[in-house]
């Protein structure tokens, strides 16, 4: 088995964040998958941005405000 840190982006509104997960590559079929500290982590961060608690996200992940550009 080896693991591999990597970012997961998620969007919520105008919200973006950045996760940290370590990701688990096996020779089974399910590889790569996370654990589940991991997936509660993401669904974490996706609920705080969901309800407005950009401070409650930030602790889990690097949070950025999406700003829309006209041209």
């Amino acid at each position: 088995m080896n693991k591999k840190n990597v970012l997961k982006i998620i969007r919520e509104g105008d919200y973006v964040a950045e996760v940290s997960v370590e990701l688990t590559y096996s020779d089974d079929s399910w590889a790569p998958y996370l654990s589940v500290v991991d997936a509660q982590k993401l669904d974490d961060v996706r609920e705080t941005l969901r309800r407005g608690d950009v401070e409650a996200a930030a602790q889990l992940a690097r949070v950025y405000r999406l700003t829309p550009v006209f041209a």
